[in-house]
């Protein structure tokens, strides 16, 4: 079978509950875009940290078809809920028994297996989770925003009131890395979303503030590992007929 994706806004604010199922095997990279997810794969809750490149997931053994499902949280807002700063997690797939008391997240899994629908009670424990969390840093929702206008980094620290160093030190807790590199994520997210919608490479590197089609093919290659091409190529598109875009999971979904 082909592979399916869908995803739908969370009841939680910000964030985005998705599914993918299809055949096992060679997977496409899942690119850097900021957030960070729960995952349900195999049975296994893990938490997929924030990327600062393109993360394969491994070929899964076996045959026939395999399914994972999750909760994409806003960038800046799992930290809160996850009590572990951002930059803990950064580049890294991590079991939620590793997080969390090892007998929390055994009643958690089993629950959530036994429920009618595996999905909807993910989303559920991720809200009474987050109904008795401390709240994400007020200031990470406007600093996220600001970059993802494209606005610079200098304009986004006066902005919130913060130097230069405060602002680094807390986009790191919130976001796992700092606010330059948040910026470069959300400008090629911009970008390619325009490139699956058919803009021209050269059209989409200035609409997102890239000087030239050179900048975005230098920006696409470092975050993503491939090129524009190439990147189209692997979501089914051609390089001449990007239409529309498929969306993916942040984690170990394929």
């Amino acid at each position: 079978m082909d592979a399916r994706y869908e995803e739908r806004a969370s009841r939680l604010g910000g964030a985005v509950v998705w599914t993918w199922t299809g055949p096992r095997g060679p997977a496409r990279p899942v690119l850097p875009d900021g957030c960070m997810d729960l995952l349900l794969w195999g049975g296994t809750l893990v938490v997929a940290g924030p990327d600062t490149h393109a993360f394969t997931p491994q070929d899964a053994d076996g045959t026939g078809d395999a399914s994972c499902a999750g909760i994409r949280f806003a960038p800046g807002t799992a930290p809160a809920l996850l009590g572990v700063p951002a930059r803990e997690l950064r580049d890294r797939r991590v079991p939620l028994d590793a997080l969390w008391p090892g007998a929390r997240v055994r009643r958690l899994t089993e629950r959530i297996d036994a429920a009618a629908d595996p999905v909807a009670a993910l989303e559920e424990a991720a809200l009474r989770r987050a109904a008795g969390a401390q709240a994400p840093d007020p200031l990470t929702a406007a600093v996220a925003a600001g970059l993802r206008q494209g606005r610079s980094v200098g304009e986004v620290a006066r902005a919130v009131g913060l130097g230069a160093r405060q602002l680094h030190r807390r986009s790191l807790a919130a976001f796992g890395y700092g606010p330059k590199t948040l910026a470069r994520i959300l400008r090629l997210q911009r970008a390619l979303a325009l490139v699956r919608t058919g803009t021209a490479y050269a059209d989409a590197a200035y609409a997102v503030g890239c000087t030239d089609q050179a900048h975005l093919a230098r920006e696409v290659r470092e975050l993503t590992g491939t090129t524009l091409g190439g990147y189209l190529a692997g979501i089914g598109h051609g390089a001449e007929d990007a239409r529309s875009g498929t969306a993916q999971p942040s984690g170990d979904g394929r």
